[in-house]
């Protein structure tokens, strides 16, 4: 399954709880919280001053991260 920016954080982190720390060392540390059961991850980024652009980025790394993971 592709990682898309429409997906909910708290989903994400429950199908990729390996992707927890990347997305916290970004400054994005709401995956505990509940705003992440009802907020999308491009929500999350843009609620932490990210740019459109700096979330498409994100997003391929995180695939990418993903990706690398399973080839494990």
């Amino acid at each position: 399954m592709k990682l898309t920016k429409d997906m909910l954080i708290a989903d994400i982190v429950n199908d990729y709880p390996y992707l927890a720390e990347y997305i916290m060392d970004l400054g994005v540390h709401c995956i505990g919280c509940g705003a992440a059961m009802f907020e999308t991850l491009e929500q999350g980024f843009l609620g932490h001053g990210m740019s459109d652009d700096e979330i498409d980025t994100i997003i391929i790394e995180l695939n990418k991260i993903i990706s690398d993971h399973e080839k494990k």
